[in-house]
């Protein structure tokens, strides 16, 4: 075998044996499994918006409680508030998780119109999650007309949020991969007393997109209109505040018929669309609807 043959060779299996590697690493990335006794849990933070410039909320940690109990439901009647507040018990059934999130200040308004933020990506035990619990901290703040404002927490605030779920909510994506959305409610979240104090009293709902359903659509012209949408039915509301070229998008509704009112800026007028069917986990689309005078 002469120089050249053996160089071509030696060329063929060292790109093989690159090649190998590489689909070994991307096999491993697509279809890893979950460590035995472990899952995958990814939390995005969402916004339901409210009728400021920006809303800035301070998010220091957020841990989850894991019920490792061979039947969760036994423990539906469970004190889950006290849970809750003592996440330090050591109890064989109950494991809690700190997410190790990377605190700082979440500009929640930039999430609205179907954005969000991946806040959280980890493995924990396996089990039924029974509690999200979301610490808040004091450097909360507001923009409204271009003016900033302090966002002061109550006095019997306790530091955080629990969200209470029954373990089943989440979404599995993929074998041992599990995630969901949770939907910060600014408008029910902020409140305003009557000395012109805005106080934040954090509300948050949850949803996945398998079993929830959005809605879409444009308003023409929103730069002049500033056109605030309400979305509503019997049982539930929830709110839209469009891009600047329009854009509006509204992602965890529940399925059912729903009404549409725009709230424009005079001379435009305020319309009303009826009969929205919305369904799981379809998103429906309300098309252009132009404003007029």
């Amino acid at each position: 075998m002469n120089m050249k043959t053996r160089n071509i060779l030696s060329f063929a299996a060292l790109m093989a044996f690159v090649f190998a590697i590489f689909a070994t690493s991307c096999n491993r990335s697509t279809s890893a499994v979950q460590p035995a006794g472990q899952q995958q849990l990814a939390l995005y933070l969402t916004d339901g918006p409210g009728l400021f410039d920006k809303v800035l909320i301070d998010i220091k940690s957020i841990k989850v409680l894991v019920d490792t109990s061979a039947d969760t439901r036994r423990n539906d009647s469970c004190d889950w508030d006290r849970r809750g507040d003592d996440d330090h018990r050591k109890d064989s059934n109950f494991v809690w998780h700190d997410l190790g999130i990377s605190a700082g200040v979440y500009d929640l308004l930039q999430l609205r119109n179907g954005a969000d933020t991946l806040i959280a990506n980890a493995n924990i035990t396996k089990g039924s999650i029974r509690l999200i619990k979301i610490e808040i901290g004091t450097n909360n703040s507001l923009m409204k007309d271009s003016v900033t404002y302090p966002v002061n927490l109550p006095s019997n605030f306790p530091g955080y949020v629990l969200i209470k779920t029954r373990g089943h909510e989440f979404e599995e994506y993929l074998p041992g991969r599990n995630r969901l959305w949770l939907d910060f409610d600014v408008s029910r979240s902020i409140v305003q007393e009557r000395n012109g104090q805005f106080f934040l009293r954090p509300v948050f709902h949850f949803f996945t997109k398998r079993a929830s359903a959005s809605l879409v659509g444009k308003i023409d012209p929103q730069k002049d209109a500033k056109a605030v949408l309400t979305i509503y039915n019997a049982t539930d509301t929830s709110y839209a505040l469009p891009t600047r070229d329009g854009y509006f998008a509204v992602r965890g509704l529940k399925d059912g018929t729903y009404s549409v009112f725009i709230n424009a800026t005079a001379p435009y007028l305020d319309s009303t669309i009826n009969n929205v069917i919305i369904a799981a986990p379809k998103e429906t689309s309300i098309g252009e609807i132009k404003l007029r005078k």
